[in-house]
């Protein structure tokens, strides 16, 4: 038995990728991340997280990351329709996932409010026909899943501190932090535009655009 689990990270952030990994283990190896304690990857330190990484990396039968850039997230939330945005788009990942894993069954947190849409849209894309268990809070029920969360989110962290090396220190990433709205805010005002590591289509950015540009209009009037 060929088992798969899906996981992703960095869903809600303004700022960075969206992660979202795969895993492929047979039984054994199943038994193996059960023993190895995995959990769901939002409940665990990073350091834990680093260390837990390592050892399902050793092992898995095979694995995939896909990271999905702020552009081609702007892309489908601005042009996509009311049900062809950011859950077709995970949905559409997860199934190219699955189809290279080639897995007998699939696991997946639904990130859909309707984990048999989901499940669903995922089917639609694979030339091939696999039991899909699709349920919300996955990774904290199957540990497949626990453990493909914990991959991707680890993978997000090294994804941030690249481009924190690069930019400096915007905070978590996250609308919520004022660390990070205030350094948009100063890249706004500095470029007049979005970073390109960050996504436009989220209403924090929308606002800090159109707050820029209307100051920008009342300067210019004598």
């Amino acid at each position: 038995m060929r088992i798969c689990g899906v996981d992703d990270a960095g869903r809600g952030p303004v700022i960075g990728p969206l992660v979202i990994a795969g895993i492929l283990v047979d039984e054994r190896g199943l038994n193996d991340l059960v023993r190895l304690g995995v959990k769901d990857s939002k409940l665990l330190s990073p350091k834990r997280r680093e260390y837990l990484a390592g050892e399902i990396l050793r092992i898995v039968g095979d694995y995939r990351i896909v990271k999905v850039p702020p552009s081609e997230i702007d892309h489908v939330v601005k042009h996509g329709g009311r049900l062809n945005r950011l859950n077709r788009l995970e949905a559409h990942v997860m199934a190219s996932i699955i189809r290279e894993l080639k897995p007998d069954i699939a696991y997946v947190d639904a990130s859909d409010i309707f984990p048999e849409r989901f499940k669903q849209h995922i089917a639609e894309e694979l030339p091939f026909t696999i039991e899909i268990v699709s349920e919300h809070k996955a990774d904290k029920i199957y540990p497949v899943v626990s453990a493909a969360s914990i991959i991707a989110k680890v993978e997000r962290d090294r994804e941030i501190e690249n481009l924190k090396r690069i930019y400096g220190d915007f905070g978590s990433g996250y609308a919520a932090d004022p660390k990070t709205i205030l350094f948009l805010k100063r890249w706004i005002e500095e470029h007049g535009s979005c970073p390109d590591f960050a996504r436009s289509s989220w209403k924090t950015v929308k606002r800090l655009l159109r707050d820029e540009g209307q100051g920008r209009q009342k300067r210019l009037i004598p």
